[in-house]
């Protein structure tokens, strides 16, 4: 009997490197598991989506494991190569929102079972402009930090690198003026942030989205923060984010399936925490059960 085909991908950097005291470990599952394994250690950025298109289409079973760039690009890789192969994910970055919001085990040795005993789960997957991204696409203060962070900051300060190089900015804050249209609603402003997501948590924080978050209903969570006129309008901001309940006018929370945005001037857009250009205009859509991920469906 011909055996299964798994490509493992993994960013050999992420985590501080804590794959490689797993790896022989990992791959013995997936050996047991009755697969034959394909390794391969990303070697710069866009690696993994280049060899995940290239070689999905031979595959049964992708896995990936690193942060969330990591599992960005392999996603993009599964998109671009038009195939509904599953998708493993063993987290091992410094914050994995989208691993925390489905419940995946911070072991990577049970991340690996689970992958193996696991059930299908179909998620949504965003589509901005033409750019596929798995949990944000967001814009305006703190979005730049995930990138701009050097990566041996990352590795060493957690959650405490983005909060650091974050408050450099604090009083500096760009704001945009925009058009923003969905299916059930126009508005317009002045803007400080805002974030589309497929997500439980972000950053690490999860009251920042509020209750009813589901992964799998074709709808996305908007949040867009307005430019606070005073310190007191801030604070008030901060204290809805923190807290998890709306107590302020400045933060637009709703649900859509799709959205557009228009904005006077080029913005700098991060999606999955990677840059993801400069625009004057998206459209963002929603692409239901877009991706079929082997997960433990008992944790979510």
């Amino acid at each position: 009997m011909e055996k299964k085909k798994l490509l493992f991908i993994f960013n050999p950097r992420a985590g501080k490197g804590q794959i490689r005291t797993k790896l022989f470990e990992i791959i013995d599952i997936f050996v047991k598991g009755g697969y034959e394994v394909i390794v391969h250690p990303t070697q710069r950025a866009q690696d993994g989506y280049v060899k995940t298109r290239e070689l999905a289409p031979e595959m049964d079973l992708v896995v990936c494991s690193g942060g969330d760039g990591t599992l960005d690009e392999v996603v993009n890789g599964l998109m671009a190569a038009e195939v509904q192969i599953p998708l493993g994910y063993i987290p091992a970055g410094s914050t994995n929102d989208f691993a925390n919001s489905l419940k995946i085990s911070k072991n990577m040795v049970q991340a690996a079972k689970d992958i193996i005993d696991g059930r299908l789960y179909s998620c949504d997957v965003g589509v901005f402009n033409k750019t596929n991204f798995v949990y944000i696409a967001a814009f305006g203060i703190f979005t730049d930090v995930s990138y701009e962070t050097d990566q041996n900051l990352k590795n060493v300060l957690g959650h405490l690198a983005y909060l650091l190089e974050g408050t450099k900015r604090i009083f500096n804050v760009p704001t945009y003026w925009l058009k923003v249209d969905t299916r059930d609603a126009s508005m317009e402003g002045e803007y400080i942030y805002g974030m589309i997501t497929n997500a439980r948590s972000v950053g690490g924080f999860k009251n920042i989205i509020g209750p009813g978050v589901e992964l799998d209903d074709g709808l996305f969570e908007v949040t867009l923060i307005r430019k606070p006129k005073n310190p007191i309008e801030l604070n008030e901001i901060i204290t809805s984010l923190v807290s998890g309940e709306d107590k302020t006018e400045l933060i637009d929370n709703f649900k859509a399936d799709w959205i557009q945005i228009e904005s006077r001037q080029e913005i700098a857009w991060t999606l999955d925490g990677e840059f993801g250009g400069d625009h004057s205009f998206v459209r963002i859509e929603n692409k239901k059960h877009a991706l079929d991920l082997i997960i433990n469906q008992d944790n979510i």
